[in-house]
């Protein structure tokens, strides 16, 4: 199985660094692999943040979220990966990621995991 990769995510300057706003972007088909089984899991995954001096950019978002296609991984690492990955490129103010899993035998998980803190 394959490993996913930060250096595919691209970033581009903040147009308004000083001034705090949210930017949410949805995934609506994400898919990565049950380590145990090796059946795709599908989820959406909402992330949303406040970048400080740097936005990722949603092309290279999109070709690295398809990474985990061939990832196998729980949930809970999978969800933390892609949060660690995208502070490390854009160093956000704050980041929520929220990622929701369809459920597998009645059961539904979703993940959420932050970085930072939200000014009000």
């Amino acid at each position: 199985m394959t490993e996913p990769c930060r250096d595919t995510l691209e970033t581009f300057e903040n147009p308004f660094p000083d001034r705090d706003y949210l930017i949410e972007t949805v995934a609506p088909e994400f898919t990565s692999l049950c380590p145990k089984t090796g059946q795709p899991d599908y989820g959406v995954l909402t992330i949303v943040y406040i970048a400080d001096k740097l936005c990722y950019e949603l092309k290279s978002l999109k070709m690295y979220l398809q990474e985990f296609r061939n990832h196998g991984a729980f949930y809970e690492r999978v969800t933390n990966t892609i949060l660690d990955d995208l502070v490390a490129v854009t160093n956000p103010r704050w980041i929520k990621i929220e990622a929701a899993f369809t459920p597998r035998g009645g059961i539904r998980t979703t993940v959420i995991v932050e970085h930072g803190k939200k000014s009000n």
